[in-house]
């Protein structure tokens, strides 16, 4: 299986995040769309953290902008890696097959993306409005956090560096990956690793949230995405281990600011989908 488009990539996420929804509330997925869309309309607290959301998502890419329009040459890449080595390297030697490199392409590319989706509407479609708005919260605190390391602390992608030894073996499921994707994703954006960041805090809220079939779905494709990131050669370990503890530091604040934001409108149950 290969990837050839942008657009492919987000046809299987609209794909995935239905199949996903329907498994993690065990019901159509209309339904959970339908409250999430219906919590967007009725409450005002969340409609302003959803679209302050997308505002953060899209100041990331005006941060791969800001980058290339400064003059800051310092990279942090050698120091890693007088760290830890030929880790990456060595950790795809051990696994590297066509299959697990197609596996791998799309828990990176698709999953990613779903489980943030699918965790936003099976929190409304359950009426888990805590964790609704703690998800929200929690994705604008990581790339908060995140992008003044990627403008001070850059580090590049470990494949790109030839002393690592690791490979992109992305290009063997999305050949075009450093044309298409790349925009959204700036080389040196490396520490922390917001894949890792990011899969683990969904993983985290759907544990606390006592949804267990979405605990187990989210725990599962976060251990996945965090393999992928070192089969695919393109995060250092260090990038996974700051990754974790910005997942950690992002889902205890985002369940704090959440209880702080009370709803004064609030979608009476006999009217829900």
């Amino acid at each position: 299986m290969q990837f050839h488009s942008m657009f492919s990539i987000s046809a299987l996420t609209v794909v995935v995040t239905l199949v996903l929804i329907g498994i993690g509330t065990l019901s159509n997925p209309w339904r959970p769309i339908v409250s999430f869309a219906k919590e967007l309309i009725h409450s005002k607290v969340f409609l302003i953290m959803f679209l302050s959301m997308i505002g953060v998502l899209l100041l990331n890419s005006l941060e791969l902008k800001f980058e290339e329009s400064i003059s800051y040459n310092a990279d942090f890449t050698p120091w890693l890696f007088s760290l830890e080595g030929k880790f990456v390297a060595t950790f795809q030697s051990w696994f590297h097959s066509d299959w697990i490199t197609t596996i791998s392409s799309f828990f990176y590319l698709v999953v990613f993306q779903a489980l943030i989706l699918s965790s936003l509407i099976i929190f409304a479609g359950e009426r888990r409005l805590q964790f609704l708005k703690a998800t929200c919260c929690a994705v604008m605190i990581n790339y908060l956090i995140a992008i003044p390391f990627y403008l001070l602390i850059p580090v590049n992608e470990v494949w790109s560096f030839a002393p690592s030894g690791a490979s992109l073996y992305m290009l063997e499921a999305f050949p075009e990956f450093n044309t298409l994707y790349r925009p959204l994703s700036g080389i040196n954006n490396c520490f922390p690793s917001l894949h890792t960041s990011i899969s683990v805090t969904v993983a985290i809220l759907a544990v606390r949230s006592g949804n267990r079939i979405w605990a187990a779905i989210a725990v599962s494709s976060a251990a996945i995405i965090v393999f992928s990131i070192f089969y695919l050669g393109i995060h250092w370990l260090i990038d996974m281990l700051g990754g974790l503890i910005l997942a950690g530091v992002a889902s205890s604040l985002g369940l704090k600011w959440a209880n702080r934001f009370q709803d004064r409108i609030d979608i009476p149950r006999d009217i829900q989908a």
